[in-house]
C-alpha cells in the first residue's frame, strides 16, 4: 500500500516536471512566433506607405510595380 502511495507520488511529480518542461518551450515558441507576426505587420505597413506615395506621387512608377509583382511568370527550366 505505502508503495503503491510513493509511486503514485513520484509518478506526479514527474509528470508535474514534465508539463511545466513543455510550457517552456512552448511559451517561448509562442513569443518568437508572435514577434515575428509583429515584425510581418510593421514591414508591411511600411510598404503599403511606402506603395501609396509613390502611387501619389508616380502613378507610372507605382503601374510599372504592380506590373512586375503581379505577372505570371513562366520559367525557363
Amino acid at each position: 500500500m505505502i508503495r503503491t502511495i510513493l509511486m503514485t507520488g513520484l509518478f506526479a511529480m514527474l509528470g508535474l516536471f514534465a508539463l511545466g518542461l513543455v510550457f517552456k518551450i512552448f511559451g517561448g515558441l509562442l513569443g518568437v512566433a508572435f514577434w515575428l507576426v509583429g515584425m510581418a505587420i510593421k514591414v508591411a505597413v511600411v510598404g503599403a506607405v511606402a506603395y501609396l506615395a509613390i502611387r501619389v506621387v508616380s502613378p507610372g512608377t507605382a503601374r510599372r510595380l504592380r506590373d512586375r509583382w503581379s505577372e505570371t511568370r513562366v520559367s525557363t527550366y
